[in-house]
């Protein structure tokens, strides 16, 4: 069970919060959360109940088409902030994406009231905060920028790198993450194993030729 030191630890910021308000926080009601695999933590259109901070497990943030196509905005990992949490509790608005837990976890829920009290009175957790925003931001920046000007060949390259010899993905989940149908990503996929870079199985990529996919991923080669 995580303790008020183990988020702290997660969250330095966090120590900059005046102790007894953080203590009674933690201690009112707001206990830790357990997250299950494939729970969802909100949806679009929903008000936003508070400012989560995720002690363990992963989250993925995505958008949904009507087609039900799905688009992968980030990952939510300990240590971290949600983007469309903190847009909907700056602004007001409801919230604007999908959140699913990946890996089973837990989370702390600062309430909306606290969330704003805090920025104001902790200069370093609304600097973590600020900060983080800013850098998600920045991510999905590049995000837009690869859906507009790059190739999914590259973009798929690039997905497949970076996460050792071996990637447990199904063909639909890369597909979500690319923002694309699963059908494209398998044609694309078989191309890469008939060309020797990688070898499928069933929900498993091995990856043969890194320095190959490198090139791929830079726009030096065609895949």
């Amino acid at each position: 069970m995580q303790t008020l030191r183990d988020l702290q630890e997660l969250y330095p910021s966090m120590s900059s919060v005046p102790a007894l308000e953080l203590e009674a926080e933690w201690a009112d009601g707001a206990t830790v959360m357990q997250a299950p695999r494939g729970m969802r933590l909100f949806a679009p259109g929903a008000n936003c109940g508070g400012f989560p901070l995720v002690l363990s497990g992963e989250a993925r943030v995505y958008r949904m088409a009507p087609s039900g196509r799905q688009l992968e905005m980030y990952r939510l990992t300990p240590g971290e902030i949600c983007l469309v949490s903190s847009a909907s509790l700056f602004s007001g608005e409801v919230l604007s994406a999908y959140a699913e837990m990946q890996a089973d976890g837990s989370l702390w829920m600062i309430r909306p009231q606290w969330f704003e009290r805090w920025l104001q009175s902790a200069p370093d957790f609304r600097r973590f905060v600020l900060g983080q925003f800013a850098a998600r931001m920045a991510d999905l920046t590049a995000l837009i920028d690869a859906l507009a000007f790059h190739r999914l060949d590259q973009r798929l390259a690039q997905a497949l790198l970076g996460q050792g010899p071996r990637l447990q993905s199904t063909h639909q989940q890369l597909a979500d993450r690319l923002g694309t149908a699963r059908e494209i990503v398998t044609r694309l996929l078989k191309r890469f194993e008939a060309a020797g870079w990688v070898r499928l199985s069933r929900e498993r990529i091995d990856i043969l030729q890194p320095a190959v996919l490198r090139q791929v991923a830079a726009g030096e080669l065609s895949g």
